[in-house]
């Protein structure tokens, strides 16, 4: 695949500061449309419980959806993309961090890495999915394989995933975090505590654990979809320190998730990833508009809901070919360089 590196034709610096601005009241919309159908949501479940269990788990799901959303406003709040004033992003990004169980400043510091280092083979290890070259893994012991192998398995990263991220992964500092950020991560995991205790005193521990358990569980498992599927398709974009460029890895590294309307407005437009990437300042309102005001936005990796599910299959990255391959073409490789 033809990749173009020379995007400064298109002064991309200059067509995204035009809609880098956030609109007030299309953001207290956004916080309107999506925290109050959460909170709905949420109390008719715990009301149908009486009713029936199977209902309090269907009506779950569509909460986990809006919690979906939650998340994207979390996550523009990290980027000071949500509000124009600092203090307001950094409230409202605390607040629907405590929604979604993540801690604000922990966060913001490992995504800014990983928006500051995508596609650079230099520069991975925080707020990434693990990921190697094949050359890296035939490195590594049998042992190790075995480690990568079970990581890099859906069952483990999606099934298990969540679970990992949300009780144990951020409830603890990153090595080198700082006061404010270890304060921010010790006073959510504090109040997720209290909030959680609270809610099994006044709801009951079991409609509490039966209703939020699910709703969190469902969320995460699409969120790290969502943030495995925009970097790790085919033809997507990794290259040593001296031949990466910033533009190429944000709209070949990052990709157009071309999902059905009602999923792109729950996914608050995240399947404009590749957009995102080369300007993280513009809010997620945005995104749609400049993608369709500039043509070169639209020739990108694109994926569809269905062709997604091959990133499965993709495991290692052959900086040969430049694809991803699976664990089956990684034997294959060995295989002819032992000839």
């Amino acid at each position: 695949m033809f990749i173009n590196t020379h995007y400064e034709q298109y002064n991309w610096k200059k067509d995204i500061a035009l809609y880098q601005r956030s609109n007030i009241k299309k953001s207290l919309w956004q916080l309107t449309n999506t925290i109050v159908p959460f909170f709905v949501l949420w109390f008719l479940a715990y009301i149908s419980f009486s009713v029936s269990v199977w209902i309090t788990l269907a009506i779950t799901v569509p909460a986990a959806c809006f919690l979906v959303r939650t998340f994207i406003i979390f996550h523009d709040c990290c980027h000071h993309s949500f509000f124009k004033n600092r203090w307001a992003n950094e409230l409202v990004g605390i607040f629907t961090g405590l929604l979604t169980f993540f801690p604000y400043h922990q966060w913001k510091y490992e995504h800014g890495v990983h928006h500051a280092g995508n596609g650079n083979l230099n520069r991975r290890g925080a707020g990434d999915i693990t990921t190697l070259t094949v050359d890296e893994y035939l490195t590594l012991s049998t042992f190790r394989q075995i480690l990568y192998r079970l990581y890099r398995n859906p069952f483990v990263m999606f099934g298990l995933g969540p679970i990992f991220l949300l009780l144990i992964r951020y409830r603890l500092n990153r090595k080198g975090a700082g006061r404010r950020e270890r304060f921010n991560t010790h006073m959510t995991t504090t109040a997720l505590v209290g909030m959680a205790g609270l809610s099994c005193w006044g709801f009951g521990w079991e409609r509490f654990l039966i209703i939020e358990g699910p709703i969190l569980y469902l969320a995460g498992m699409a969120g790290i979809w969502l943030f495995y599927v925009q970097h790790q398709f085919e033809d997507s974009y990794f290259e040593k320190e001296e031949n990466w460029d910033y533009a190429t890895a944000a709209l070949h590294g990052s990709s157009f998730y071309k999902l059905p309307k009602i999923l792109q407005w729950l996914t608050g437009n995240i399947g404009f990833h590749h957009i995102h990437h080369l300007g993280p300042r513009i809010p997620n309102y945005n995104l749609q508009p400049l993608f369709q005001s500039k043509p070169y936005l639209q020739d990108v990796p694109t994926i569809g809901l269905l062709s997604s599910l091959r990133s499965l299959r993709y495991r290692v990255w052959d900086e040969q070919s430049k694809k991803f391959i699976g664990f089956r073409g990684v034997v294959g490789l060995k295989s002819k360089s032992n000839i």
